[in-house]
């Protein structure tokens, strides 16, 4: 018999918690799948702990210290999965359960990783479906390896997928970049992306901006690069221009030099050597923090260790 984990981070979710369980359990109802659900609590200021202890008979719960973000409670529940195969899932049912039986065929047939694509996403807004479509534009432009478009967290894993990306040694974790990266043999299965079933989306504008950089800074040093190309244009631009004032001169005699223009171009050097500094920060506060050695999260309690756990 296949055994199964359901990898689930949760923060504020305790009105989604039965509901979750509930539409699981009818999608896997006559399959031969032993499976588990590891919820992850992150820091949760609602009651979702109770809610998700209430069904420890099919789950393991791992309480973490205070919020750590998705991708550290992502970690957290893949580092406490042994299923034969592993599938990270959101507890809103954006993500349908009912997939997983077709991902499960995918397996058998010899995929070891199989990505649940989004075909359509008209339930997200508007700026979410654009931004999104611009973020993966951008960082397959300049990242290696390339994330596929539309594929979230949601996949389904081999145990030997999992392994490895055990080995990754980062503290600032950027699971899509890291899922890419493993490799593995892979199929895609498309569906459509229903609504949340309750609550609304933790992510606003300004984390899924940072999210973003995140992402394009752990897999890429393009910024870095490119910015030496713009001081390079840069200081082109200014020893042209240069020689155009030495032959003005020369032929046109001085001119009385002009207070706008001169604070113009100060102010346009000053902000590109700015920004030039701000990407080198970004860089340097990663080596910063991965340097420490930090753990990518905190474990305050483990209910139910086993399996067999009632």
């Amino acid at each position: 018999m296949t055994r199964m984990d359901f990898v689930v981070p949760v923060y504020n979710e305790q009105a989604s918690i039965d509901t979750f369980m509930a539409r699981l359990r009818e999608a896997l109802v006559g399959s031969d799948i032993e499976y588990r659900v590891v919820f992850v609590n992150d820091g949760s200021e609602d009651r979702t702990l109770d809610a998700i202890k209430r069904h420890r008979r099919q789950a393991v719960v791992i309480d973490l210290s205070r919020n750590f973000g998705k991708e550290a409670a992502l970690t957290a529940g893949l580092d406490h999965a042994d299923g034969d195969v592993v599938v990270p899932i959101d507890v809103d049912l954006q993500d349908p359960p009912e997939l997983i039986p077709e991902m499960l065929q995918c397996w058998r047939e010899g995929a070891e990783v199989v990505l649940a694509r989004r075909c359509d996403r008209s339930t997200d807004s508007w700026f979410k479906r654009n931004s999104a479509g611009l973020f993966y534009r951008i960082h397959n432009a300049v990242a290696d390896p390339s994330i596929p478009a539309n594929v979230g967290d949601f996949r389904l894993m081999d145990r030997a997928v999992v392994e490895a990306l055990r080995e990754l040694p980062e503290a600032r974790r950027f699971m899509k970049g890291l899922f890419a990266w493993a490799g593995f043999r892979t199929s895609i299965v498309d569906y459509h992306r229903d609504a949340r079933e309750s609550g609304g989306s933790k992510f606003n504008a300004w984390k899924l901006w940072n999210f973003a950089i995140e992402g394009i800074t752990s897999f890429s040093i393009a910024p870095l690069r490119i910015w030496t190309y713009i001081g390079a244009v840069t200081a082109l631009f200014a020893f042209t221009y240069a020689g155009f004032i030495v032959v003005r001169t020369l032929f046109y005699g001085v001119d009385v030099p002009g207070y706008a223009s001169l604070l113009v171009s100060v102010m346009f050097l000053g902000g590109i050597q700015l920004i030039g500094i701000g990407i080198l920060g970004e860089y340097l506060g990663r080596a910063y923090i991965e340097a420490k050695r930090r753990p990518t999260y905190l474990v305050r309690r483990v209910y139910g260790q086993s399996r067999d756990t009632d």
